[in-house]
């Protein structure tokens, strides 16, 4: 990769504090860009329109995401003084629609924390860590980065909270309810000491957890409750906590706290799982609700 590139993304991890795995994609984009045009402080506007051709066959998302990256590339170009111009408008703008979560009923929700409970019965140190895993992504709704890679020290002591580090560093308090609570008593009593760990879910090395098996658990233990494991994983147990509170009544901007989404707009997308609730709302609450076509 060219200078240029390569101080972009040290801007990103200093400044910005992009987590891993964005840096990881934003470098692999930046890079097949330069393999196709050249290295993009220098790329004349032609060549930058000529990318639209290189991602003719991508899905929209993709096009959009890459696109995305050479926009905050080019404009940090020219902060710098790299560039005079900005060709980010000869990028192509796909408008994208953002997919509707999969969304998990009650029953199935009932099916595979009655799988896990059976299995931790057991008290095998594995079942029980799969279940205190499935508690925190459906009771307090944590991403799977974030779930892996939290430390012992944020396990509450005498307030239901998780300290939990999200998306660019940034530290929200998350509740835990008592299920997940006790679920997480039973897995540190029984969680290895040896080799010593900071993380809450370590694994060899002193490293956590990681992001790969937890999913693979989780669609294993889906099989295990008699459902589809296709349609399981954290993500969508994430998307099942926020659908299954707004169901409850909890409040939107509370939701989005908890989940720690930085635009409002993200957790808007799971108010259209719970329509029918809406519309009873409005019936029920609208200053007009009460009065009748005669009044």
């Amino acid at each position: 990769m060219s200078a240029a590139t390569e101080g972009f993304l040290a801007m990103l991890a200093a400044e910005r504090g992009a987590a891993a795995n964005t840096l990881a994609a934003y470098r692999r984009d930046l890079a097949q860009a330069e393999e196709a045009i050249g290295d993009l402080a220098d790329a004349p506007r032609d060549a930058v329109a000529s990318l639209a051709g290189e991602w003719a066959s991508l899905a929209p998302a993709s096009v959009a995401r890459k696109a995305s990256a050479l926009r905050q590339f080019f404009g940090f170009a020219i902060d710098e003084g790299w560039r005079s111009d900005d060709p980010s408008g000869a990028l192509p703008a796909p408008r994208t629609r953002r997919p509707l979560p999969k969304v998990l009923g009650h029953d199935q929700i009932a099916a595979l924390f009655a799988r896990a409970e059976e299995e931790a019965r057991t008290n095998d140190p594995k079942a029980v860590r799969l279940l205190a895993l499935i508690e925190l992504l459906y009771g307090s709704g944590l991403r799977a980065t974030e779930l892996v890679a939290l430390p012992v020290h944020a396990v509450p002591r005498d307030a239901p909270f998780l300290t939990v580090t999200g998306k660019g560093g940034a530290t929200r308090l998350v509740p835990v309810g008592g299920r997940a609570l006790e679920a997480l008593s039973r897995w540190l009593a029984l969680r290895p000491a040896d080799p010593p760990s900071r993380f809450l879910f370590p694994s060899g090395k002193g490293q956590h957890f990681s992001r790969v098996r937890l999913f693979q658990l989780v669609k294993g233990l889906a099989g295990r409750a008699g459902l589809d494991p296709a349609a399981i994983s954290p993500h969508v147990l994430r998307h099942a906590f926020a659908t299954h509170l707004l169901e409850g009544g909890a409040d939107l901007r509370v939701l989005q706290t908890m989940l720690g989404h930085a635009d409002i707009s993200t957790t808007q997308i799971y108010t259209h799982v719970d329509a029918a609730r809406l519309v009873a709302l409005v019936n029920s609450r609208h200053p007009l609700a009460t009065r009748t076509t005669s009044d």
